[in-house]
């Protein structure tokens, strides 16, 4: 498998694509495939059948892949950035955002 260094639950931007700026929540990552799916990010319709969740069926909007070349993570200071490692004192690998150096 691949090294990702996005993780589940990082704040992330599109950077391409036809969303393009939009920023949302990482809520899934995928390695294997280099994907992953943003809260309120690539929003698609599907049609789906009657269930024990949904009873009355009909279409509903899902969060679609995307690929994670096409998103950076959000600087805490704003903007988008790169990501990098460091080590800490007490010796653990942190993460920290290149283009401010706060750690994430």
């Amino acid at each position: 498998m691949k090294k990702c260094k996005i993780k589940t639950g990082d704040r992330v931007i599109a950077i391409a694509g036809s969303n393009k700026g939009a920023q949302g929540k990482v809520i899934r990552v995928s390695r294997a495939e280099n994907r992953v799916w943003v809260a309120g990010v690539n929003i698609m319709k599907k049609h789906a059948k009657p269930s024990a969740e949904n009873p009355q069926g009909g279409v509903v909007q899902v969060e679609a892949p995307i690929h994670i070349s096409n998103v950076a993570l959000v600087d805490p200071k704003g903007g988008a950035t790169r990501v990098g490692y460091k080590w800490d004192q007490s010796g653990n690998k942190r993460r920290y955002a290149k283009k401010s150096g706060a750690l994430i």
